[in-house]
């Protein structure tokens, strides 16, 4: 993949630009990321292919779902999203993220024949599934695990690393983060060719299924060839099996890696090797996406940085977002800001010449008081995934096909342009308040209707002209 170079101009008084501001627009035809990404989280596999048409209508061009494995049956089946002492329903969200088995199908989302009808829908419209994998742990209560894939991998003390019942207590330490027990869960031992044949199984029967990606959860906890060994593990050879570069015992992965959709979640922090992730699959932005939090919340651009990705990897290979089911969910670090600036933040990304932006579908009924809305596992989301803005800035991506990008910011911090070239713009007031616009562009002279709420902008001499009402965006091309 071609290396990008990024050059942040000098502020001004009154912009900053990014990528080549004040200069004629490059050619069209440069590297550029089309597609975007609907997170159904904690939709069943039932909701999802109902609302298929849906989701290619609003242009999502993949869809996310949440874990498909076996998974432990927590609170007798409940299936709240997260019920508290007293609800009458009981559940949890994140069974489906303590498996027990690899195989498809679970008590929370749906069985195999319900996951193959949703790639059957989905393949009928157009998009395509990314399955969200977690091959590094298993269940918090590992003895639930099944009697079949304890004999698989040869046996239960083989199912994970010498080192996998004991607690991570520093992340930052390379050893404990890629063998050690997280948050409770005990670590696999993801170097057993045992365990690796057995899993590449499941991966393939998702694709034999129609699925055509994956997301790998907790993946920076898996070692890379460069990482210390687990006294069980001969090799750190997981990442190799996984993306197709090798076989375990005859078998590979079914489909070639560069067809699929795989990123691992390698949330940044010290000592986390992101350029090395980065050779074998996408990564997630997070500190990125922590940044644009920052700004919206103060509804000001420069409240935190945006000029730059905060990754090593070429920023082609990042799955960007304003915010994630964990941000959302864990600690609720995201759960407090509005429907409208989640939604206006989620239109710069996708604006953007980088980066592949994932929108993930908040519960239905949610409020900034009640995060759970509905409180139901396998429902629909809200509606914000096919909002007007949404739908017209996933289109508007398709359409600024390899148009470089131009990033023009009001003195106040408060608007922001992305301009594609001279082909289009996206419009973007991220704060309370009406906006009266004067700010630089690469857009050609004339008289531009904005696709989303009709408005009219002027462009003149290098500069455009218009209103922005508040928390609104508009996508002019």
């Amino acid at each position: 993949m071609k290396k990008l170079l990024y050059s942040v101009m000098a502020l001004s008084a009154a912009s900053l630009a990014l990528y080549g501001c004040g200069k004629k627009a490059a050619a069209a035809n440069e590297p550029t990321n089309d597609d975007v990404i609907l997170h159904a989280w904690s939709w069943s596999f039932d909701t999802i292919a109902a609302n298929m048409k849906t989701i290619a209508d609003a242009g999502f061009n993949y869809v996310q779902t949440s874990p498909a494995n076996t998974c432990y049956v927590g609170e007798e089946g409940g299936m709240a999203l997260f019920s508290q002492p007293g609800d009458s329903v009981k559940g949890k969200w994140y069974y489906y993220y303590q498996p027990i088995d690899w195989k498809i199908g679970n008590y929370l989302l749906g069985n195999r024949d319900q996951f193959k009808a949703m790639c059957d829908s989905a393949n009928k419209y157009g998009v395509k599934i990314i399955v969200d994998v977690l091959p590094n742990h298993t269940a918090v209560d590992h003895s639930a695990v099944t009697a079949s894939l304890d004999s698989a991998v040869g046996g239960h003390d083989k199912l994970f690393h010498a080192n996998g019942l004991v607690d991570i207590i520093d992340y930052n330490d390379r050893y404990q983060c890629t063998t050690g027990k997280m948050g409770g869960l005990p670590d696999v031992n993801t170097e057993n060719p045992d365990f690796q044949y057995y899993y590449m199984q499941y991966v393939n029967d998702l694709l034999a299924c129609g699925a055509r990606g994956f997301r790998y959860d907790t993946a920076k906890h898996i070692g890379l060839p460069s990482d210390p060994l687990d006294s069980l593990a001969e090799r750190n050879n997981f990442w190799e099996v996984a993306t197709g570069r090798e076989a375990v015992k005859g078998l590979k992965l079914a489909l070639p890696a560069d067809s699929l959709f795989i990123y691992g979640e390698v949330l940044q922090d010290k000592n986390v090797k992101e350029k090395e992730y980065s050779e074998y699959m996408g990564l997630t932005a997070s500190s990125y996406g922590h940044a644009l939090r920052n700004a919206l919340r103060a509804g000001n651009y420069f409240a935190d940085s945006l000029a730059s990705w905060h990754h090593p990897a070429d920023p082609q290979k990042l799955v960007t977002w304003v915010e994630s089911h964990d941000t959302y969910a864990n600690e609720h670090e995201s759960a407090d800001i509005s429907d409208a600036r989640i939604r206006e933040g989620y239109v710069f990304l996708a604006a953007r010449q980088f980066g592949t932006p994932l929108f993930f579908s908040r519960p239905a009924g949610s409020t900034r008081e009640n995060y759970w809305g509905n409180n139901r596992v396998g429902a629909r989301g809200n509606n914000e995934f096919f909002n007007p803005e949404v739908i017209a800035v996933n289109n508007f991506r398709k359409a600024m096909h390899g148009q470089p990008e131009n990033i023009e910011v009001s003195e106040n911090g408060e608007i922001i342009e992305v301009a594609r070239g001279d082909k289009g713009a996206a419009i973007i007031n991220i704060s309370d308040e009406l906006q009266t616009i004067e700010l630089s562009t690469t857009l050609k002279n004339g008289k531009y209707l904005d696709k989303v709420h009709g408005s009219t902008f002027e462009v003149k001499d290098g500069k455009i002209f218009g209103e922005a009402q508040p928390l609104t965006s508009y996508i002019l091309y």
